[in-house]
């Protein structure tokens, strides 16, 4: 096998059906792509700090090291031995410090990794100013390298430019306190009298006692809620073709691949005003409110189901932004270039 040997350090599970998550598939976009940029890509998978450190360590001199963020928060001193001798990466997904929950150790651990990485890849132009704004990446180490967006070939309910014949809400991401489904559900709580359905599509597994909770609050809406557990592919693509509103009431996010996914579908956007969300939908097509605010996300759900005009124009809007999202081959194309030295 020929080309330019990498070493991609990646969370386990990243293939694993039961854990998607967004980082997990820009993982192997990035992963299945770079081949085609000259890259020989080895992939290890681990799940904790020795096995980080053990990976890390066992990269040959010449080779190249790409480390997944999560992956560089449990190991950050094996990131600064890495750097030492060959080209290492990060690739952040998110700036853990953000997270209001976020711990001493782990802030620490981020500011290490990210300090001894001799460049760092972002997931969205928020990620790379929130970074420079705590000052834990320098000006010229960081790349912007948004995720690509499928445009499938089959129509959407969107595309139909029809009334849909219910109000179906969609709201896609790992059931987790960050993604705000919590929030979704005390929105809904106040629209009783409105003829909706939501269908909650994400894994429950990484969160389990909050997971719980919002399934045991779902089962007071008598079936209107659904959990779906994780849907992949066909599955997951038929939900967006078939929901007029996607919901991301998220209480942090650097990008929202479950928006941009919608986007492709062309798919209207509810989310909330936080992180990279308002550049992932800049081109319009969705409606923004305060994060962690469920009155304000309940009058913003109540005004789209009441008005059809606006149903209208957000729809008509967000077909025509699919014309300028990025694609995955651009995605790479620049990963690849932050791997190669400066």
């Amino acid at each position: 096998m020929t080309g330019r040997p990498l070493a991609f350090l990646v969370p386990e599970g990243i293939d694993d059906p039961a854990r998607v998550s967004g980082g997990n598939v820009y993982d192997r976009r990035v992963r299945d792509g770079l081949g085609s940029r000259g890259w020989r890509v080895t992939t290890v998978e681990t799940g904790d700090a020795s096995g980080a450190t053990e990976a890390l360590r066992a990269v040959p001199r010449g080779a190249t090291v790409l480390v997944d963020g999560l992956v560089a928060l449990w190991a950050p001193e094996a990131v600064a031995e890495a750097a030492a001798r060959v080209r290492t990466v990060v690739l952040a997904h998110m700036v853990a410090a953000a997270f209001p929950d976020a711990t001493a150790p782990i802030v620490a651990a981020e500011r290490r990794a990210l300090a001894a990485a001799d460049h760092v890849v972002v997931t969205s132009r928020w990620t790379a100013e929130e970074l420079r704004r705590r000052d834990l990446v320098a000006d010229g180490r960081v790349t912007v390298a948004p995720p690509g967006v499928d445009v499938p070939p089959e129509r959407s309910l969107a595309d139909a430019g029809k009334e849909p014949p219910r109000l179906d809400l969609l709201c896609v991401g790992v059931v987790a306190p960050h993604k705000g489904q919590d929030v979704l559900l005390a929105a809904l709580d106040r629209l009783p009298g409105r003829a909706w359905t939501c269908r909650i599509v994400g894994s429950p597994r990484p969160f389990g006692a909050f997971a719980s909770a919002v399934t045991r609050t779902a089962q007071r809406f008598d079936g209107r809620v659904l959990l779906t557990g994780v849907l992949r592919g066909p599955e997951l693509a038929a939900e967006y073709r078939r929901s007029p509103l996607l919901v991301a009431p998220s209480r942090v996010e650097s990008s929202g691949m479950a928006i941009a996914e919608a986007r492709g579908h062309g798919v209207p956007v509810l989310a909330a005003q936080v992180g990279g969300i308002p550049d992932t939908v800049s081109g319009g097509g969705a409606v923004l409110v305060p994060p962690d605010d469920p009155i304000a996300l309940a009058a913003a759900l109540d005004a789209w189901m009441m008005d059809p005009a606006l149903r209208r124009r957000l729809r008509a809007e967000a077909r025509a932004a699919r014309a300028g999202l990025p694609t995955w081959a651009a995605t790479v194309a620049a990963v690849s270039e932050a791997l190669e030295p400066s």
